[in-house]
This record gives C-alpha cells, sequence and structure tokens, in this order.
C-alpha cells in the first residue's frame, strides 16, 4: 500500500515545517505532533500510513513513543523512521529495537528521506 498519509513527529518548529515542506511538495498529506505523547494519542485517533519520529523531545520521547506504537495492536502496523540528532550507533540499535523500521540522523538529506519512503510503498 503506498505511503498518502505522514505523521511528522518533532519538538522543534523549524524541523516539522522543514519535513512538512518537503512532504506536501511531493504529494504526502502531512500531520504534526510536537512530542511523544501527542504522536500516541494521534496515532490511535486518526490513519496514519507512516510517522517521521524525532527522540530528544520533553516527556515521552521518540523511543518511549516509538515502543508505545509498535505494542499497540491498532498502531502496531505503522511503519515509522526515526529522524534524529542522536548518530551514535548504539542509538541507531536502540531506536531499532523500540520497533522502529529505519532511522535517519539529522540533518535529513531529503532524497533519502523520499527514496525511503517509496521503499515502504
Amino acid at each position: 500500500m503506498p505511503v498518502k498519509n505522514i505523521l511528522v513527529v518533532d519538538d522543534s518548529p523549524t524541523e516539522r515545517h522543514a519535513l512538512t515542506e518537503l512532504l506536501t511538495k511531493n504529494g504526502y498529506t502531512v500531520t504534526t505532533a510536537q512530542s511523544g505523547d501527542e504522536a500516541v494519542a494521534k496515532s490511535k485517533s486518526e490513519s496514519f500510513d507512516l510517522i517521521l519520529m524525532d527522540v530528544v523531545m520533553p516527556g515521552m520521547n521518540g523511543y518511549q513513543a516509538t515502543r508505545t506504537i509498535v505494542r499497540d495492536e491498532k498502531t502496531k502496523h505503522i511503519p515509522i523512521i526515526m529522524c534524529t540528532s542522536k548518530g551514535q550507533e548504539t542509538d541507531k540499535i536502540w531506536g531499532m529495537n523500540q520497533g522502529a523500521n529505519d532511522y535517519l540522523v539529522k540533518p535529513i538529506k531529503p532524497r533519502v528521506l523520499l527514496e525511503k519512503i517509496a521503499a515502504l510503498g
């Protein structure tokens, strides 16, 4: 099933705006959340084909939100790509262990992100 509706989760208004601009210009419908808690709530109440998840956020971080989403029967089917400044190999391994499908380190290269999204569809 092709990816159409994407949830962008990041506490930075600049990052949310940049990703929203990139994705909408490429034909995707984008909803945003500024925290892990908001991401979990929206993933249950709306229908998404993909979640782009930051890690470092106040309250529930991206690792915790990812783990919560992939363990929930209602949301476990939604692929998650972590998009974060945490670039150590151990960070990536931990993210993938929480249930992420992929892991990108900021600054995100638009072409790489779009290729990964296309590969999911």
